[in-house]
C-alpha cells in the first residue's frame, strides 16, 4: 500500500518537494501511487529498481508524512491524502480503516476508497502533528489483507498569530537628568507561529509614542533615553507605547502593542529657596519654654530625601532665646522659646534662618547654592504677670523660744508688669495646718502667731502667696523654709523608773545603782549632766551620788547595818542639772529596797515578814471579807440615792413653769466677760499693754478672727506692735478650752484717710441738715447702699406710708 497527498497550491507542493521524505522501497506488485507522480516518486522507482534483487516478495509497509495547512476555513472536509492497496480491484472488497489520534472525530477515511479528510478546523498552536494508524481488511471475511502501519499528519503553519507581551504593560523609573541612552527596561513580545518555518515568528520591536523622550532597540526590545537633561520638575510621567510585528516588519506582518509607563525619579538638582525674605512674629511673654512661636519654609522642588531640610540660627540678636527645630514631616522650621521672655526687659527680637540641603549630588553643585536664609523678627507682648519674689526661695532659721507675734522675715513680691499693681500677701494653709505662722498682708512681714517647739517640730516648709490688689487671678508663691533652733527649755530626767536594791549585811561605800538621764534639747556642744542629791536630802545618811562625768552617777552607801525591820525601802531624790543657758534641773527619785541577802551579796527576799499575811488567813476569808465590803458600799449608795429624792417636791413651782417663766439679764452682748476678751487701749497704746500685768485667759468665747480685707490700701497697715499683740491675744484665745462656741460672725472695717468712703467724721460737715447733700453715697458701692436709700435724693414721688 502506499499513500499520496495533493496539495491546494504549488507553495505547499514546493514544501513537500524540499522536505525530500524518503517514501520507502515498494514491492511492484504490491503497491501503486495514487494521483499524479511527483519527482519524489520517480526517485522512489528508482531506488527500487536498483534494490529490486534485494528485496524480498512479501514485505511490511513503509509510511511517511502528509501536510495539511492551518486554518481552513472552506465548508467542503479538506482533502489529506489517499491510502490504495494493489489487491483492491475497485470492487469494493477491500475495506480501509483508521484509529490512532484524531481518527473519527478529526480526520475521517472513505472506507472504500481509502480517501483522507479533515472535518475540524485545524489549528498548529494547539496541535502540531497527528499519528494515526491505517489498515486494510477483507469486507467480508474482515480480515486483515495486509499488516497495520504507522503514519503521521503534520500541520503546516500559516502567519495567524500576532506578537504578544505577555508581562505587559510595564512600569519603569529612569532618573531625571540621566545621559542620552540611559537603559530604562526591556520589553519581549512572544509570536505563537512556527519559528522555523518562514518569518512568521521573526518580530521587530518599534516605538509608536514616547518620542523624542525614548528609543527601542528593534532587535532586543531595550528602551532607552533619548532627549537629556529631562527634568522631573517638568514632566514626571511620560506613557510610551512599543509595537512589535513579525515577519520581519514586513507589510503584511501582524503586530502587537504593549504601553511602558515611565517615571522619572528625583535627583537633588534645585536648591532650597524660601518665598519670603522677611518673617514677622509674635509671642507672649508668658510662654513656656519649648513653646512654639511661629513656622519658616524653605521651598525644595525636589522631593524624598532631596527635600529634606536643616533650619539654624545664624544670627540674630536672639539665638540665645529661640530655638529652631525641623519637623521631619513636612520639612517646615518650628521657632521655639529657649528662654524665658519678658516684656519689660526686651519687646523685640531679630533672627536670621538658614535652610540648607543636607544630602547633595556632587555632579548638580554647579545648579547651587543648595541653601538660603530668611530673616525672622519676633515682637514680645505683653501680659498680665503674676507677682513675683525676690529671691525666689527664703531660709529662715527662728530660735524656739520667740514671742509670739515677732517678725521672723520679710517677704517681698513685685508686680513685673509695667503697672506694678499692689500686692497683698497671704500664707497656703495646706502648708502651715497648724497656723504657726502669719503674715502681713501689704508688708509680707511674716511672724510666729503659736509658740514654736522645736522637740515638736523642728523645720516648717510654708508657702507665702503673692495676690495683684486689681486682678486676683494673679497669683505668685514662694516657699520659705523655717528651721526652728534649740533653746535650753527642757530640763533633763531619768529615762525610766529607777529600783535599786542594798543588802542588809551592806558595807559602806558600796555600788547599788548607776543611773543615766536624758535631755530633749539638742546643744550644739552636746549634753553634759551633774548629778547630785536634792537639797532637802543633801544631809543624807545612807546614801550618796558620786559624779562620773561622763552624764551617769552611781549610787553608794554611806552606812552598814540595813535592817528591813527598821526600814524596808528608802526613797532618794536625786538632783540632775544640764549645761545649758540658763541651767535647767530637775529631781529623780530613786527607789531602794533592803533586802536579805547571803554572804555572797546575793539577794534572798526583799518583803518585810511584818507585811506578810498570817498562814491562818485563808483565801475564803479573804473573798469573805471583800464580799462584806462590796455590801456595804451598795447600802451607803442606796441611802444617799433615797436621800435625794426626798428633796424634789411633787408640785411644780410657778417660777419655774418654762411655759411663763421670764429670764432678765443684766449684761448685754456677749457677757460683762466679754469686756474682758480685748483691751480695745491696748489696741491704741500696745507699749503700755505689754508693760502691764499678764494678760487674762479669756472665759466666754472663742472668737474667730477674720483676715484683713484684701482692699485696704498699703497706708492704713498698722504697726507691727499691734499685731503681735493680737496674734498673742488670738493664741491665747485659742489656748482657753472653756470658752463657749462663738456662732457669730464680726467684721471690721476701716474708714478715714484711704478708706473708699473718706472721712466719716462730723467735725468738718455743714452747719445745717438742709445744706447737706447725701447722694455722693450712691458712688460708694453696695457697702453704703441703705445710707443711700434713707439719705439720697429720691426722683420719683414720695411713698404714701
Amino acid at each position: 500500500m502506499r499513500t499520496s497527498g495533493r496539495m491546494s497550491n504549488a507553495k505547499n507542493w514546493l514544501g513537500l518537494g524540499m522536505s525530500l521524505y524518503f517514501w520507502g522501497l515498494m514491492d511492484l506488485t504490491t503497491t501503486v501511487l495514487s494521483g499524479t507522480p511527483t519527482p519524489q516518486d520517480k526517485l522512489e522507482a528508482l531506488l527500487s529498481d536498483k534494490s529490486q534483487s534485494h528485496l524480498r516478495t512479501k514485505r511490511s509497509w513503509v509510511w511517511n508524512q502528509f501536510f495539511v495547512l492551518e486554518e481552513y476555513t472552506g465548508t467542503d472536509p479538506l482533502y489529506v491524502g489517499k491510502l490504495h492497496s494493489d489487491m483492491d480491484r475497485g470492487d469494493g472488497s477491500i475495506k480501509y480503516i483508521l484509529s490512532g489520534e484524531g481518527a473519527g472525530f478529526v480526520f475521517t477515511i472513505d472506507d472504500t476508497t481509502g480517501d483522507i479528510h479533515a472535518i475540524q478546523r485545524l489549528d498548529r498552536e494547539e496541535r502540531a502533528q497527528y499519528t494515526l494508524r491505517a489498515q486494510a481488511l477483507d469486507r467480508r471475511t474482515g480480515r486483515p489483507m495486509e499488516p497495520e502501519s504507522e503514519f503521521i499528519i503534520k500541520i503546516q503553519d500559516i502567519n495567524d498569530n500576532e506578537p504578544k507581551f505577555l508581562d505587559g504593560p510595564y512600569v519603569a523609573t529612569v532618573p531625571e537628568m540621566s545621559p542620552v541612552g540611559t537603559s530604562v527596561i526591556q520589553v519581549t513580545a512572544t509570536d505563537a507561529d512556527d519559528p522555523t518555518y518562514g518569518n512568521s515568528a521573526r518580530v521587530v520591536y518599534s516605538i509608536l509614542q514616547g518620542q523624542p523622550y525614548f528609543s527601542v532597540d528593534s532587535k532586543t526590545g531595550v528602551i532607552r533615553t533619548a532627549l537629556m537633561n529631562m527634568d522631573r520638575e517638568a514632566k514626571e510621567y511620560y506613557e510610551v507605547i512599543i509595537q512589535a510585528k513579525d515577519m520581519g516588519g514586513q507589510l503584511g506582518g501582524l503586530a502587537g502593542t504593549t504601553t511602558v509607563n515611565i517615571t522619572l525619579s528625583d535627583v537633588n538638582d534645585n536648591p532650597p529657596r524660601f518665598p519670603q525674605k522677611h518673617y514677622q512674629m509674635s509671642v507672649l511673654e508668658s510662654a513656656p519654654v519649648s513653646s512654639t512661636v511661629g513656622r519658616v519654609f524653605a521651598k525644595d522642588l525636589d522631593e524624598g530625601i532631596n527635600a529634606e531640610m536643616k533650619y539654624t540660627i545664624v544670627d540674630g540678636d536672639g539665638a540665645d532665646t529661640f530655638d529652631i527645630n525641623t519637623d521631619p514631616n513636612f520639612q517646615v522650621g518650628i521657632i521655639t522659646v529657649k528662654k524665658p521672655l519678658s516684656f519689660e526687659s526686651k519687646k523685640t527680637y531679630t533672627l536670621k534662618v538658614e535652610g540648607a540641603n543636607p544630602h547633595l549630588e556632587m555632579r548638580f553643585l554647579n545648579l547651587g547654592p543648595f541653601q538660603d536664609t530668611t530673616t525672622v523678627h519676633i515682637s514680645v507682648e505683653d501680659v498680665d504677670e503674676p507677682p513675683v519674689f525676690e529671691p525666689d526661695f527664703y531660709f529662715v532659721e527662728v530660735p524656739e523660744d520667740v514671742a509670739i507675734g515677732t517678725t521672723i522675715q520679710i517677704v517681698s513680691a513685685k508686680d513685673p508688669d509695667v503697672t506694678n499693681n499692689s500686692i497683698r500677701y497671704s500664707i497656703d494653709r495646706s502648708s502651715d495646718p497648724g497656723r504657726f505662722f502669719y503674715v502681713d498682708i501689704t508688708t509680707g512681714a511674716l511672724m510666729t502667731a503659736r509658740p514654736l517647739d522645736r522637740e515638736e517640730f523642728s523645720w516648717h516648709n510654708i508657702t507665702i502667696l503673692a495676690m495683684e490688689m486689681n486682678n486676683p487671678s494673679q497669683m505668685g508663691s514662694v516657699s520659705v523654709t523655717i528651721e526652728v533652733l534649740d533653746v535650753n527649755d527642757n530640763a533633763p530626767e531619768f529615762p525610766r523608773f529607777y529600783e535599786a536594791s542594798v543588802c542588809e549585811n551592806a558595807k559602806a561605800g558600796q555600788l547599788i545603782q548607776t543611773v543615766s538621764a536624758v535631755d530633749q534639747d539638742d546643744p550644739h556642744n552636746g549634753q553634759h549632766f551633774y548629778y547630785s542629791l536634792a537639797p532637802e536630802a543633801a544631809n543624807n545618811p545612807n546614801f550618796t551620788v558620786r559624779d562620773n562625768q561622763d552624764n551617769t552617777a552611781r549610787i553608794l552607801t554611806r552606812r552598814s547595818g540595813f535592817r528591813q525591820q527598821e526600814q524596808s525601802t528608802f526613797y532618794l531624790p536625786i538632783l540632775i542639772a544640764d549645761s545649758g543657758q540658763p541651767v535647767l534641773s530637775s529631781t529623780g527619785t530613786l527607789t531602794i529596797q533592803v533586802c536579805s541577802c547571803d554572804d555572797d551579796g546575793h539577794v534572798l527576799s526583799c518583803s518585810s515578814e511584818g507585811y506578810m499575811l498570817p498562814v491562818s488567813l485563808s483565801r475564803g476569808a479573804l473573798i469573805a471579807i471583800l464580799a462584806c465590803i462590796f455590801v456595804l458600799l451598795v447600802l451607803v449608795l442606796l441611802i444617799l440615792s433615797m436621800r435625794r429624792h426626798r428633796k424634789q417636791p411633787y408640785i411644780i413651782d410657778d417660777d419655774e413653769n418654762i411655759h411663763e417663766n421670764i429670764v432678765r439679764y443684766d449684761d448685754e452682748g456677749g457677757g460683762e466677760e466679754d469686756t474682758e476678751a480685748f483691751d480695745i487701749a491696748a489696741l491704741w497704746n500696745p507699749r503700755e499693754a505689754q508693760a502691764g500685768a499678764a494678760p487674762k485667759t479669756r472665759q466666754d468665747m472663742l472668737p474667730e478672727i477674720e483676715s484683713l480685707s484684701r482692699y485696704v490700701p498699703q497706708t492704713c497697715a498698722v504697726n507691727s506692735t499691734v499685731h503681735s499683740y493680737v496674734l498673742a491675744k488670738l493664741y491665747e484665745a485659742d489656748m482657753d478650752l472653756w470658752a463657749p462656741p462663738f456662732d457669730s460672725l464680726q467684721t471690721y472695717m476701716f474708714e478715714g484717710d484711704g478708706s473708699v468712703a473718706g472721712s466719716l467724721s462730723s467735725l468738718q460737715s455743714v452747719t445745717s441738715d438742709s445744706e447737706q447733700s447725701f447722694d455722693f453715697l450712691t458712688d460708694w458701692g453696695p457697702r453704703f447702699r441703705k445710707l443711700a436709700e434713707l439719705y439720697g435724693a429720691s426722683e420719683g414721688p414720695s411713698p404714701l406710708w
